[in-house]
């Protein structure tokens, strides 16, 4: 029998160890109780042929204990391998039974069926029906048995597709997505899947094959522990590893599709000049680290790496596991520039994310819901992206959290009308009228809407909607749901708006309008936002090292104490996930942050 189903026969003797109690309310009788503890022990015993007789006579009887007969009689037929009859006798229970006070476990099995006989998307769907949560450890790991046996790597991506929140399929499809793709789509499919489920193998902190060098006995804990020496130092060695593409860069081309990558980079040069000159001496190493998982082990095996102090990157997945573990391993810190993965630093005490957590994102705009009024219903729209979806997601959940009531939770998209007859609320449906007209109730009052898209002519179309079905609150959207040079002032200004906005730069300030000079005149072009992003990451992390040396253990320092970042700053008093998330409005000509 498969070890990893020997939680069948714990199942059992927990049933029989309740037999006395089931036939005491049931009032079976004693002759009925004896014929069934008999079926019980032969399954147990092993001896299945019998008990499946034995068990298949109580079930004609369709008496109090045949529920119980049928599932025994499944298992039995599991454990003989006959897959399939074991499933037709837990379909025969369900239509028999459909309340059985331990359908999940029945559930549980029917899935188990399904696995075994390769038809996964029937095994998902009855996974997805268990509330029972003391079986959530077993459902994982019956997931893990079974999802890495897919090598059709388009079954796995219809698989993930009908499952979006799986997480195992989203671990499982990074994995071979990795190990056997080479589309363009695939990776950028495979990043968007890290972005929400993170790296798999990153929850443990045990080393990797090629830090075995290195004890693992460290506990992984959320303050970071230093063994090498952590006092400050004259100087900082600092390696990014980028997917520079050297071998394909071309000077007189802009538009290259990692031009991202040279910004965040020519961002982190301007930061070494500043901190230069607050007397912090950082050394850059420029590593063209692109999804090779060979290169990035040659790498940080060599010798010269063992002097790093700060690692910013890699952006790939397996590189990236394997540079998280490395760091975590020898007391370096690991900056993760642009993931918003709360996966990434779980259990990782030396790993960051520069960039806010959908988790993070969601918390704050639920604060900020809060200090709108009192009222708990919200709706929640999203657009067609990955991570529109991923971000409605994550608010939905924190809103549940604190008991707000979602009166309506959809993806929108097309014109403003599409949107209006699309929209929901009470569970009423929208009228396909295009007009408003005097019969329309006077309004639908709504504590707040949040609206998640990278589309930026989402923004101006929801706001329209949202008019013609006369919703009455305050709408909290991400800032990339408008177009900021298209759209005019009123846009922002006819109705109670919010904008989330991590990516906020305030050009009015100074410290911004210095750089974007100063950048100007070194690259003859305006920065862009990850060029500021850049900017701002060495310059904090860079200042850390100096003020703490390379770990620090009191969280209270580990935050932005000065008005001179581009962005918003950064916070690590409570975790390894930048807890600034800006959250802006239109007031008196100009975009200002509220929260």
């Amino acid at each position: 029998m498969n070890p990893r189903f020997s939680w069948f026969t714990q199942v059992a003797i927990v049933f029989a160890g309740l037999l006395s109690w089931q036939i005491a309310t049931a009032q079976v009788s004693p002759e009925a109780q004896k014929r069934y503890t008999a079926a019980v022990k032969l399954v147990q015993a092993g001896d299945y042929e019998r008990a499946k007789s034995d068990l298949n006579s109580i079930i004609q009887q369709r008496g109090p204990l045949a529920p119980y007969a049928s599932y025994y009689y499944a298992i039995a037929a599991f454990r003989q391998k006959n897959f399939n009859q074991s499933r037709l006798m837990l379909r025969q229970l369900t239509e028999m039974v459909p309340d059985w006070r331990k359908m999940d476990d029945a559930t549980y099995l029917f899935a188990a069926n399904c696995m075994e006989m390769g038809q996964y998307e029937d095994a998902m769907t009855s996974l997805q029906k268990i509330s029972d949560p003391q079986l959530r450890p077993d459902i994982t790991k019956l997931e893990q048995n079974f999802l890495p046996r897919i090598t059709d790597l388009n079954r796995l991506k219809q698989l993930n597709k009908s499952f979006p929140n799986d997480r195992i399929i989203g671990l499982t499809l990074i994995d071979l997505i990795q190990r056997t793709a080479s589309d363009k789509d695939d990776l950028e499919l495979s990043d968007r899947l890290t972005n929400r489920f993170g790296v798999p193998g990153v929850a443990t902190s045990q080393p990797t094959a090629t830090t075995s060098q290195v004890s693992s006995t460290r506990p992984a804990t959320s303050v970071m522990q230093p063994s090498r020496n952590s006092r400050p130092k004259g100087y900082y060695n600092v390696a990014v590893m980028f997917p520079f593409r050297v071998d394909e860069f071309d000077a007189d081309k802009r538009l290259r599709s990692n031009q991202y990558v040279y910004d965040l980079y020519e961002g982190i040069k301007i930061a070494k000049n500043r901190l230069q000159e607050e007397g912090i001496t950082v050394n850059l190493f420029a590593y063209d680290l692109d999804n090779d998982a060979n290169k990035t082990l040659e790498l940080i095996n060599s010798p010269a790496f063992a002097q790093t102090d700060l690692i910013i990157g890699p952006l790939y997945i397996e590189p990236n596991r394997i540079a998280s573990a490395y760091a975590n391993q020898n007391n370096i810190l690991h900056l993760n520039p642009i993931a918003t993965s709360s996966d990434l630093v779980v259990n990782q005490p030396m790993s960051f994310l520069a960039q806010p957590s959908m988790n993070q994102q969601a918390q704050k705009v639920a604060e900020q819901a809060r200090n709108l009024n009192g009222t708990h219903r919200a709706v929640i729209y999203f657009g067609s992206t990955r991570k529109d979806s991923l971000l409605a997601v994550a608010y939905q959940a924190e809103l549940k959290r604190q008991n707000y009531q979602i009166v309506d939770f959809r993806k929108v998209s097309g014109s403003a009308q599409a949107m209006a007859n699309a929209m929901q609320f009470a569970g009423t449906p929208a009228a396909t009228r295009s007009i408003v007209t005097d019969s329309q109730p006077a309004g639908i009052s709504i504590g707040h809407i949040f609206l998640a898209s990278s589309n930026d002519d989402d923004g101006v179309r929801v706001l329209e909607a949202l008019s013609r079905r006369r919703v009455v609150g305050p709408l909290i959207a991400t800032a990339s749901a408008f177009d900021f040079y298209k759209n005019p002032v009123s846009t922002f200004t006819r109705r109670d708006l919010y904008l989330l906005y991590p990516d906020f730069i305030d050009s009015s300030r100074e410290p911004v309008s210095m750089f974007q000079e100063e950048y100007v005149a070194k690259r003859n072009t305006i920065p862009s936002v990850f060029a500021s992003e850049g900017y701002d990451m060495m310059l904090f992390f860079g200042r850390q090292l100096a003020k703490n040396g390379l770990q620090s253990r009191n969280r209270s320092g580990l935050h932005s104490d000065t008005d001179d970042y581009l962005l918003s700053g950064f916070d690590y008093t409570q975790s390894n996930e930048n807890q600034i998330v800006p959250i802006v409005k239109y007031e008196d000509g100009r975009f200002i942050k509220v929260n």
